[in-house]
């Protein structure tokens, strides 16, 4: 496996089909996909586990 490199760009674009993930490390060039709406569904329910929940529900 090649060693981690530190993240120096992540956007994303929405599009009518969706949205254009760019990612780039330092130093390397940039990685851009397609995502679905249901792959961003998922990506967003990563990020919200390994961030500790979903802000929008604190104050319920």
């Amino acid at each position: 496996m090649p060693q981690p490199k530190p993240l120096a760009r992540f956007e994303f674009e929405e599009t009518e089909e969706g949205y254009v993930l760019t990612i780039g490390a330092e130093g390397g060039e940039s990685l851009t996909l397609e995502v679905t709406p249901e792959q961003m569904d998922v990506i967003i329910d990563a990020l919200n586990d390994v961030l500790g929940g979903d802000d929008e529900f604190e104050d319920d």
